[in-house]
């Protein structure tokens, strides 16, 4: 029996953002190796392959003590340890949990989906890689990765990060356009005062245009005040053609949004310049186009397959006319996502990680 894996993800509470689609995907690639993932109490998941031990175990406002202790007493056991959705503060945490211990190699991964670069966060991790060399640390990208290794992180390397696994749909009978759509948690870095702005500008032009609106929070049913006050906009617009999703859906009801539809991605071009997007894989999977801004990484995304249009701002006149030139075009864009999909379904396989945490 190969030693377990344990993986770490304590926001993970339920079916929003995207630590969900990433670990479940991940555990999926279990195939007979024994995995154990430690989660948030309360968490609420889809159905995980038999080798998979669900460990409800952190609470919110203890979660990082528990971490700590949590990693000090998986250093001490058999297994690997891997923190899929690390920032700065994991790899504090596992720092200080090292200390007077020594880390055998290929014993910790920590997964970076982003990486926001800082004087401070250079200074931070550039301490922690001199004392521990051993760490293993993986990214999505090669801008990711390259910085990584700029603050003397010997051991990082890229690895794709893990699509939700979808039926091939080369084939599939066309679908005709049903609505756009504003799929995942509602935050401010995704553009989601553009997406109000875009109702707001359709409900004024006497537009028909199907909308929806997946409007839940990422973690714990909590939304900043920006986006409070952007979704009390929102539920205050007259346009009869608008969905508003305001719950988490199952995976299954998540996926069928897709159909059909076209993704607006309306992101913050700082914020997603090098970061992976979990719906921009998860939409092209399904062969829906997306509309994306110029600079982030969705947009390469979409250019690479020609799978929606890219814009250059995300105002709602801009944003209009880019849902309608797909609108126009719905079967061939259609076709390139599809074609898109099934690229990267192969690509960004999760058992490529899979491998790497249990080689």
């Amino acid at each position: 029996m190969p030693d377990p894996l344990h993986i770490l993800e304590p926001t993970l509470v339920d079916e929003a953002g995207h630590c969900r689609s990433f670990t479940e995907s991940l555990c999926a690639a279990a195939r007979g190796h024994p995995v154990t993932l430690w989660v948030g109490r309360g968490a609420r998941l889809s159905s995980l392959p038999s080798e998979v031990r669900v460990e409800p175990h952190f609470h919110r406002r203890l979660r990082r003590v528990q971490a700590l202790l949590l990693m000090r007493r998986l250093l001490r056991a058999p297994g690997r340890i891997f923190v899929a959705t690390a920032g700065r503060v994991d790899f504090v945490l596992l720092d200080l949990a090292a200390r007077g211990l020594e880390i055998p190699p290929a014993k910790v991964f920590l997964y970076v989906h982003w990486y926001r670069d800082t004087a401070a966060r250079r200074r931070t991790l550039a301490r922690i890689a001199r004392r521990r060399p051993e760490l293993v640390v993986l990214g999505p990208t090669e801008d990711i990765v390259d910085r990584l290794r700029a603050c003397g992180f010997q051991r990082a390397q890229v690895v794709p990060y893990p699509i939700t696994p979808a039926a091939p749909d080369r084939a599939g009978a066309p679908v005709p356009f049903a609505h756009v759509l504003f799929a995942g948690a509602a935050r401010q870095d995704k553009g989601f005062r553009s997406v109000v702005d875009l109702v707001e500008h359709l409900a004024r032009s006497d537009a028909a245009v199907p909308v929806v609106v997946q409007s839940s929070s990422e973690q714990h049913d909590r939304h900043d005040h920006a986006t409070r006050a952007e979704l009390e906009r929102l539920r205050a617009l007259p346009y009869p053609a608008l969905t508003l999703l305001p719950e988490t859906l199952p995976a299954e009801r998540y996926g069928a949004l897709f159909a059909g539809g076209i993704c607006l991605q309306p992101y913050d071009v700082r914020e997603f310049a090098n970061r992976v997007s979990g719906v921009t894989l998860d939409a092209l999977s399904r062969g829906c186009p997306i509309v994306a801004v110029r600079g982030t990484w969705t947009a390469r995304i979409v250019d690479r397959f020609g799978a929606g249009v890219v814009v250059d701002d995300t105002t709602p006149e801009t944003l209009h006319g880019a849902v309608r030139a797909v609108i126009d075009r719905y079967p061939e864009f259609q076709a390139r996502a599809r074609r898109g999909g099934a690229s990267l379904q192969e690509e960004n396989d999760s058992r490529r990680l899979f491998d790497v945490l249990t080689a």
